[in-house]
């Protein structure tokens, strides 16, 4: 029995035991597994806390401001790097370290210093940000504006609270408000100073802003231009000249547009002025204002009206000249009406070259204008009054009874010639022998040349019928037109024969008034007329190869006249047409000729009459071009009354300008011809072309136009041309003068020809 109560007591034990170490098995699983469960949410959460750490440390690197997070007593818990760069600090320098310790050298907006704790000030919220200066990153002087913000952050569960401060970099704003300060005050500053007006003009062309050169152009001032429409200020014939321009740089088909129109100043004067507009735009591309530039042009053009005037008209007389008279005819014919009919009047005095020869020039040029005063009142407003040349006189009439309309102007002339002329103490009278032609079907078919031809042909009648006296043409005065044919029929045999020979007009250099070269004119020793000027048979010469051959032959008679000068600088111009020009043949001579005689080829020179080259082909150009580099000089005569002299002097190999008589006639004493002579010296100058005037007649025109620049000269006051022997004979003073054949550098030269 006990021995069954001690084997029943063990196994109690037993499964007691078991049972305790099962409850211990069990508690020692959960305990485990809640340890790793525990474990692993601290790992998770360290994972997060880090990842939320690398995000933060990102959005904090990334920022364009800067971040600062303090503690309540004033140390440095984060720096940002955005925040570093902008104090100039580094991180380590800075983190765990108290706001008042920090090295930062800090200013306000009116550069006093100020501590970081005044700036970083801990627990505080701020309302309005606060700008300091910071050290910039171009040296000690540099400073970089901040704006520095607070704000307080209470921690959770009534933790330890923080400051949170934002600092942004405010000096790429501020240098960028500074520099569009400074642009406005430098173009308001220019605008104010510019010498030509400018204005800012609104979408409705309403002038906003003028500066003072636009005020004073329109005779107003700056505050009283403001609002004004810019159209009130135009001209009535000019108010719309601008406007489809406008429309168009509106619309965005062009950037800017020029253009010339008239303004009325306040005191009602009239302004020409150039006008520059473009049209301002917002970035997106919409049209903000319009910027105006305006250019005062009436002086410009009053010269290029002076310049257009005198090209057309006779610079002593003031009447059309021969160019005007073709194109006032070419015109009236064009037009001509079965009603009405046009005619012509020739005018020429009687004995006018005794008159030059017996009481000067000066007296013959005041009985010229004289007698243009008297055509000009004869002719009223029923013809156009013209003069061609010397004392020889046209008037071109145009009406339905041409013919009385002829004979009563005709009255008038001799009317008004019959009162004398008073010069000093002498009373000079004048007498005209007048032609009238009134063209029929056959003259007006004939066209200008005909016509005139037909009214010379009536003045020679009334010439050779007595003078001062009036012819009507007519059919049997068509023998004369018959002479001048057989005269044409002459040149031929003339040239071949050696009567065409040259005189030569001494050319002197103004300063040393000695002579450097010779103009070559070609006479005619006729055998019965004797000698004839070039008036009377150059015209004649409508044969192209005929003009040539006389060319060719006179190029020998220089080199044969230059080869016995005693002088080798001297040299000899020749008048060459573009007739003359074009092949081969004429320059070859001039080449061969040179060699022959042994000649440096700068002392033949070749002159460009303008008229005979209003549109010189590319073989013109070539051969001049050719001349020119072989070292023959090219001068262009009648400088300044052709139709495009500056495009010669662009186009053409040119060495040279002569400045034509007729602006030389009346200076220094007519203040428009000293202006133009002075402005066409300053431009060949400037050119570094040789400068010659022609037509001299007074010391006084020597002097001046000596003083304007013009280096050479030749004119009745140095002598008239004469034949090449007797130039010898005569013991000339001789100098030295050849002309550069290519234009001189002025910044290499200052002795320019």
């Amino acid at each position: 029995m006990g021995g069954l109560v001690d084997g029943t007591s063990t196994s109690t034990v037993a499964i007691g035991l078991l049972a305790v170490l099962l409850v211990f098995a069990v508690a020692a699983f959960i305990f485990l597994g809640r340890a790793r469960l525990a474990r692993e949410a601290r790992d998770g959460a360290v994972s997060r806390e880090r990842a939320l750490r690398r995000q933060f440390e990102a959005v904090m690197s990334s920022a364009r401001d800067g971040v600062l997070i303090t503690t309540r007593r004033g140390d440095v818990v984060l720096l940002s790097e955005t925040a570093a760069l902008i104090l100039g600090v580094t991180r380590e320098e800075m983190l765990g370290r108290s706001i008042a310790r920090l090295p930062l050298r800090i200013v306000d907006e009116h550069l006093r210093p100020v501590l970081p704790q005044e700036v970083f000030i801990p627990n505080v919220d701020d309302e309005v940000p606060r700008i300091v200066g910071v050290p910039g990153r171009r040296g000690a002087e540099d400073i970089r504006w901040v704006q520095v913000s607070s704000r307080l952050l209470t921690g959770e569960d009534d933790g330890e609270p923080i400051t949170v401060t934002t600092i942004m970099d405010t000096s790429g704003l501020r240098e960028a408000a500074e520099a569009l300060s400074r642009s406005d005050a430098q173009f308001r500053k220019a605008m104010e100073n510019a010498p030509v007006g400018m204005a800012l003009v609104d979408l409705e062309w309403r002038l906003m802003e003028v500066n003072r050169a636009f005020a004073e152009m329109m005779g107003s001032t700056v505050a009283a231009l403001r609002g004004t429409p810019f159209s009130a200020l135009s001209h009535p014939q000019d108010i719309s000249a601008e406007a489809d321009q406008l429309q168009r740089l509106y619309d965005g088909y062009q950037t800017r547009f020029t253009c010339e129109k008239r303004y009325v100043k306040a005191d009602g004067n009239v302004v020409w002025a150039v006008l520059d507009v473009g049209l301002v735009r917002y970035p997106g591309g919409a049209p903000d204002h319009y910027i105006v530039q305006v250019r005062d042009s009436t002086d410009d053009r009053m010269n290029s009206e002076l310049l257009a005037h005198r090209a057309m008209h006779d610079p002593l007389t003031g009447l059309a000249n021969r160019t005007l008279l073709q194109d006032v005819l070419q015109r009236v014919l064009a037009k001509h009406a079965d009603d009405e009919q046009v005619g012509l009047i020739a005018v020429d005095l009687d004995g006018f070259k005794g008159l030059n020869d017996r009481f000067g020039h000066a007296t013959g040029d005041n009985a010229l204008v004289h007698v243009a005063g008297v055509l000009r009142t004869a002719a009223g407003s029923r013809g156009t009054v013209s003069r061609i040349g010397g004392d020889e006189f046209i008037i071109v009439v145009q009406s339905p009874e041409c013919a009385q309309a002829m004979r009563e102007i005709a009255d008038a002339i001799h009317a008004g010639l019959r009162r004398p002329l008073q010069v000093k103490r002498h009373q000079i009278n004048l007498n005209a022998s007048v032609g009238l032609v009134v063209g029929d079907a056959e003259l007006v078919a004939g066209g200008p040349t005909a016509l005139l031809s037909a009214a010379d042909a009536a003045m020679y009648r009334a010439k050779a019928a007595g003078r001062s006296r009036t012819e009507i043409y007519d059919s049997s005065m068509r023998t004369a037109s018959d002479s001048q044919s057989a005269l044409a029929l002459e040149l031929d045999d003339a040239i071949r024969r050696g009567d065409l020979v040259l005189h030569y007009q001494p050319v002197y250099d103004l300063t040393s008034r000695r002579v450097v070269g010779f103009e070559a004119l070609v006479r005619w020793q006729h055998p019965t007329r004797g000698l004839l000027l070039p008036g009377a048979f150059l015209p004649l010469l409508e044969d192209r190869n005929l003009s040539v051959a006389l060319g060719i032959a006179l190029v020998d008679q220089a080199a044969e006249f230059l080869a016995a000068q005693p002088i080798d600088d001297t040299w000899v111009s020749l008048n060459v047409s573009a007739d003359q020009l074009g092949n081969s043949e004429f320059a070859d001579r001039v080449l061969s000729s040179i060699g022959t005689y042994h000649l440096s080829p700068q002392r033949i020179v070749i002159e460009l009459t303008e008229a005979s080259l209003v549109a010189p082909n590319t073989r013109v150009r070539h051969e001049l071009t050719e001349l020119r580099n072989a070292g023959v000089p090219i001068l262009l005569d009648d400088f300044g009354t052709g139709v495009s002299p500056l495009s010669y002097l662009r186009d053409l190999p040119v060495s040279g300008v002569k400045l034509d008589m007729s602006f030389v006639a009346g200076i220094p004493e007519d203040p428009a011809g000293a202006r133009v002579s002075r402005a066409l010296g300053a431009l060949a100058r400037e050119l570094g072309l040789a400068t010659i005037a022609e037509g001299i007649e007074t010391e006084a025109q020597a002097d001046f136009l000596q003083s304007c620049g013009w280096r050479l000269g030749q004119g009745w006051l140095f002598g008239v041309a004469q034949p090449g022997q007797a130039l010898l004979e005569m013991g000339l003073d001789i100098g030295s003068g050849p002309i550069d054949p290519r234009p001189v550098d002025l910044d290499e030269s200052t002795d320019l020809l």
